[in-house]
């Protein structure tokens, strides 16, 4: 695909300039690499023709049949606040109209089902995972994405949501992906299941472990759902049931407390050479590891110890250093199982070229315009850069 390798950024080839807009442009321009490939063929109902399905020896025919939805749901939950911002008059504004144009397209051969890339969402377990996700991405993106989903469309993709309902989800993170297609519905009221949502919300508040961290079901995981999954949908779940009068605001600031707690931990995480732990499951998810790092700022919601164009910094050079990796993309412009480059031993069986597309929620913090003070304010060194360098930084504290 043409243009890819300037996205796959060494730095020597990008350019090391740290202007206020640099980091902004290279998130754009990685944002638009992820995203083309997806939406372009979706688009035009040739997903399942031209994407390529690399997985575990042995698992590539029982992946191949969850694997567009996974491709299609991760991207829209990570790219929606971008299309939120809405169409301008600037480059980025048209490239924003595009994009909100080739979604709804995509979401019209998505949920139709006499189209060619028509999605499973319900023949498989793993179908439910990916509802969720595009569900979440709808919410996200509820003005300029999910209002203009009229007509037939809206109601295949009810259809498409309810029909999820037969998949019992496991006891564990899971649980939230139910709650959020649940989710959805209420907000375009549409006769949700408060018991799902309700469900999941409790338990998860009995997996609670301390200073800032879930457990993903009773057990305790060393790992980054916390951020792929748990506290990104718990606080967006429990935020609508805030505006919707079914629960207090005081709950939600309790989530938000132990979420800026986790954010904290997150950020010291991100060594002074913009690497982190390699740590847990689904590795190849690559930066998605930060997905709540990236909300948080997003909705101005960081706590006061981390200043926002901080957060941007250690954001962008870990993200610029694991997606520079040589062999990220494949020579069309698809992502490939990795970690830092091309690694299909760290793909476990339920990894595909679809499951890789929830890095691009590492990327929420496009929504924010380029305004913003995240945008705006000169680089700064993040907190294990200022450590190892002798420079003062702040003491760290439980929750």
């Amino acid at each position: 695909m043409a243009g890819v390798s300037t996205v796959l950024i060494p730095e020597t080839v990008a350019g090391a300039v740290q202007d206020e807009h640099n980091d902004r442009a290279y998130c754009v321009k990685l944002m638009d690499a992820i995203a083309e490939p997806v939406l372009v063929t979706l688009s035009k109902g040739e997903l399942r023709k031209k994407m390529p399905v690399e997985a575990k020896k042995g698992h590539e025919e029982s992946r191949r049949r969850v694997t567009h939805l996974e491709a299609f749901g991760r991207l829209m939950a990570g790219i929606a606040p971008w299309l939120e911002l809405g169409p301008g008059a600037d480059q980025e504004g048209k490239r924003r109209a595009k994009y909100i144009d080739l979604a709804l397209k995509s979401i019209d051969m998505a949920v139709d089902p006499q189209s060619p890339d028509f999605m499973n969402f319900n023949g498989d377990a793993q179908a439910l995972v990916d509802t969720a996700f595009l569900a979440h991405g709808l919410i996200r993106a509820r003005e300029h994405v999910l209002s203009k989903v009229q007509g037939k469309t809206r109601t295949q993709l009810l259809e498409a949501m309810r029909s999820s309902r037969v998949i019992k989800p496991g006891f564990n993170n899971w649980l939230l992906f139910s709650a959020m297609v649940e989710a959805l519905l209420l907000l375009l009221d549409e006769k949700p299941d408060l018991m799902r949502i309700d469900y999941a919300v409790k338990e998860h508040m009995e997996w609670y472990k301390g200073d800032g961290w879930y457990g993903d079901g009773p057990g305790f995981h060393w790992d980054y759902y916390n951020s792929f999954v748990i506290q990104p949908m718990l606080l967006d779940i429990v935020r609508l049931l805030v505006d919707h009068g079914l629960e207090k605001e005081d709950f939600y600031a309790q989530l938000l407390r132990r979420a800026q707690r986790y954010a904290v931990i997150q950020e010291r995480l991100i060594s002074p050479e913009a690497t982190y732990p390699a740590i847990g499951r689904s590795l190849a998810y690559r930066f998605g590891a930060f997905q709540l790092l990236s909300q948080l700022s997003l909705h101005h919601q960081l706590p006061e110890s981390l200043p926002p164009a901080q957060v941007r910094s250690a954001l962008t050079a870990v993200i610029r250093k694991q997606m520079g990796a040589e062999g990220t993309f494949d020579q069309d412009g698809w992502l490939r199982i990795g970690f830092c480059g091309h690694q299909p031993e760290i793909g476990e069986a339920y990894i595909s070229t679809g499951s890789l597309y929830l890095c691009a929620t590492g990327l929420l913090h496009l929504g924010l315009p380029k305004s913003d003070a995240f945008w705006q304010g000169p680089s700064v060194p993040w907190t294990s850069k200022k450590a190892w360098s002798g420079h003062a930084f702040p003491i760290d504290h439980a929750l």
